[in-house]
């Protein structure tokens, strides 16, 4: 991103229509970081992505007649999810205390081969209940 204002813009949307978290991508891996937007509008998520140089669209179907195609913004990858979240992290209001921790313990808890000690373990799971108790509305 280039400018504070697109920063700003950015974190706004993500503390209001986003989340922060740790999830899986598939079944069998530990959680990994992930910042989403979820909006009605692809045209914004569209800027979102182009002034971000982040993150992919995807289109949600309706889950009722009445309601409108949603599409989610995702920031996935591990390394790419923690830089985008270096760059906002000043200007969240709603959800620092997430990217905080995030930002501070996940590299700390996840060894690189992959491979858990019982006690990496323990402190890896730690963190994500916490992340999620703090997404808990």
């Amino acid at each position: 991103m280039t400018t504070t204002i697109e920063k700003s813009y950015v974190a706004g949307l993500v503390d209001g229509e986003g989340s922060v978290t740790l999830t899986r991508v598939h079944k069998n891996e530990m959680p990994s970081p992930q910042v989403t937007i979820t909006n009605t509008e692809l045209r914004l998520l569209e800027w979102v992505s182009k002034v971000t140089g982040y993150g992919k669209i995807i289109t949600r179907s309706r889950r009722e007649p009445h309601h409108k195609v949603a599409y989610v913004w995702v920031v996935g990858k591990t390394e790419k999810c923690l830089n985008f979240l270096r760059e906002i992290r000043p200007y969240l209001l709603v959800k620092h205390r997430q990217a905080d921790l995030i930002l501070d313990r996940y590299k700390a808890v996840t060894p690189r081969n992959g491979k858990y000690t019982a006690d990496l373990l323990k402190k890896k799971l730690r963190l994500v209940a916490r992340i999620r108790a703090l997404n808990h509305r």
